[in-house]
């Protein structure tokens, strides 16, 4: 095993959860709109489809440290990418919304997997001052898979099913750049540091990790709307082609690579202004979806503030989680990740709901609101977020 750099490991780690987050979890939207044309089912059962994976994340995540530690950083590495393949593939070749849930809930148990083995390579190969930068470099790989889907669709223009055969080949690519390149073993503690450990588990700062949970949770709830219905909206609603909301996608994508910058940005200005900043963003990118989801030039807009803005608050999380817990880099982010995801379970749900009700520029609308209260609401919780160094 060749010792990986800091970059290295910020390469590697960026593709594999370009795999698990960008390509197995979050792609799923841009392709909702012809997969409902294809199987006929209602925005309610889209919803509860799109409520799947990240229900799946929840459970998944609350296994993945102790899933890491038995199987090692390699080897947990290639399970959660073949099951991103598995999931993919199953999508691929789905005859019913009943399959196509059930892959949706495969990859999202691989996201949910994926969640603590890069922080375990970035602790045990990335010195402690640029780790915070390394972390989030690896987070907004989210934004590449993401990108990565954009050609697919213009290429494959309405075949949903092949274009998430080609993703099942990047998962398989993924497979072995983590068998062949990803250090063996898990995070090996000396005795001092398991005592240490011990007594920090006894004070460890719950309040705090508390706080970032709601914020996360909050978060979770406002975005879920765009991940899963925004395509849905410009199409439906607003009239715009498949290959323009591959457009908007792609925006998402490049826009999110800003959310590199998270931990400077926390640095230099602080929690609680890094926060409200992301989240008034990303309230102000969920109203123009409302208002004018069939204005082209104002959906790509929306589209790289809600991407950079969703991708920063992430990373946000990330960081401050394993700056919450130095001593636990799989445990850090396990609780502000499993927030989001609850989150976005509960406002996938109610989005469909809403739409099925009362139409896409109410829930849109009705979410910017709750975007912008939250957005308020959060600044002094964010403000007693003082993670240790």
């Amino acid at each position: 095993m060749t010792y990986l750099s800091a970059s290295g490991v910020a390469a590697l780690g960026g593709g594999l959860i370009a795999i698990t987050y960008g390509l197995a979890r979050f792609v799923f939207g841009l392709f909702l709109p012809v997969m409902r044309e294809d199987m006929a089912f209602s925005p309610t059962v889209a919803g509860l489809i799109g409520a799947l994976p990240f229900l799946s994340f929840t459970v998944a995540i609350l296994l993945a440290p102790r899933y890491t530690r038995l199987l090692g950083i390699r080897y947990a590495a290639v399970g959660t990418s073949a099951l991103a393949l598995l999931g993919l593939l199953t999508i691929a070749h789905a005859p019913s919304p009943i399959y196509l849930a059930l892959g949706v809930l495969v990859c999202g148990i691989s996201t949910g997997l994926s969640t603590p083995v890069m922080p375990d390579v970035v602790h045990r190969c990335v010195k402690p001052q640029v780790r915070g930068r390394v972390n989030a470099t690896i987070n907004s790989g989210t934004s590449l898979g993401i990108a990565f889907a954009m050609p697919a669709v213009l290429l494959l223009a309405g075949q949903w099913r092949l274009a998430y055969l080609s993703f099942a080949l990047v998962a398989a690519a993924g497979v072995v750049a983590a068998l062949v390149y990803l250090p063996g073993g898990s995070i090996k503690r000396s005795a001092s540091r398991t005592a240490s450990s011990s007594a920090y588990r006894v004070h460890r700062p719950w309040r705090k990790m508390a706080r970032l949970c709601g914020l996360a949770a909050a978060m979770g709830l406002v975005s879920s709307i765009v991940w899963v219905f925004a395509p849905d909206a410009a199409i439906q609603r607003g009239g715009l082609q498949s290959s323009q909301t591959a457009w908007m996608w792609f925006s998402v994508g490049v826009a999110g690579l800003l959310g590199s910058s998270a931990g400077d940005l926390i640095d230099r200005f602080g929690s609680a202004f890094t926060h409200a900043l992301g989240l008034a963003v990303m309230s102000v990118a969920v109203g123009l979806l409302a208002m004018a989801p069939g204005d082209f030039g104002v959906a790509m807009l929306a589209a790289a503030a809600f991407g950079a803005s969703y991708m920063m608050l992430s990373s946000f999380y990330l960081i401050q989680g394993t700056r919450i817990l130095p001593n636990e880099p799989a445990y850090g982010p396990v609780l502000p990740f499993l927030a989001v995801s609850c989150g976005q379970i509960l406002g996938s749900t109610l989005a469909g709901m809403v739409i099925g009700t009362s139409g896409y520029q109410a829930a849109f609308s009705l979410y910017a609101l709750l975007g912008i209260v939250v957005t308020i609401l959060s600044v002094p919780l964010a403000r007693m977020i003082r993670p240790v160094y």
